[in-house]
C-alpha cells in the first residue's frame, strides 16, 4: 500500500480503495454497457466468418470500440467517488501517452 500511495502522490489508505474500486467498477459498466451499444449497431461475431484472423480482427475492433467508453466512465467513475483530480491527471498523462497529449495543453 506505501508504495502505491507513494507512486500516485496519495496520503490515505481511504483514497486507495476508492481508486480501486473505481477502477473495478470502470472495467464490469465499460463492458456491461458495451454489449447493448454493439448489438444496436450491429456489430457481432456472427457478422464475421469462422476463421482465426476473423475472430482477432473482431476483437481488436470491440477492444477499439470499448476504449472511449472506458476513458469517459472512469473519469465519471471518478467524480462520483470524489476522485476527479486524480483520474483526469490519470487520464491525461494515458491519453498523452497514446499520442492524443497537443489536446490537454
Amino acid at each position: 500500500m506505501e508504495k502505491l500511495k507513494q507512486r500516485w502522490g496519495i496520503d490515505s489508505n481511504f483514497a486507495i480503495v476508492m481508486i480501486l474500486i473505481v477502477f473495478a467498477l470502470t472495467g464490469s459498466s465499460s463492458l456491461k454497457i458495451a454489449r447493448p451499444f454493439l448489438d444496436f449497431i450491429g456489430f457481432t461475431r456472427e457478422i464475421f466468418p469462422s476463421d482465426w484472423y476473423f475472430l482477432i480482427l473482431y476483437w481488436t475492433v470491440r477492444i477499439l470500440i470499448i476504449f472511449p467508453i472506458y476513458q469517459i466512465l472512469l473519469v465519471a467513475f471518478g467524480w462520483l467517488f470524489g476522485q476527479f483530480k486524480f483520474f483526469w491527471a490519470f487520464e491525461k498523462k494515458m491519453l498523452s501517452r497514446l499520442g492524443f497529449g497537443r489536446f490537454f495543453k
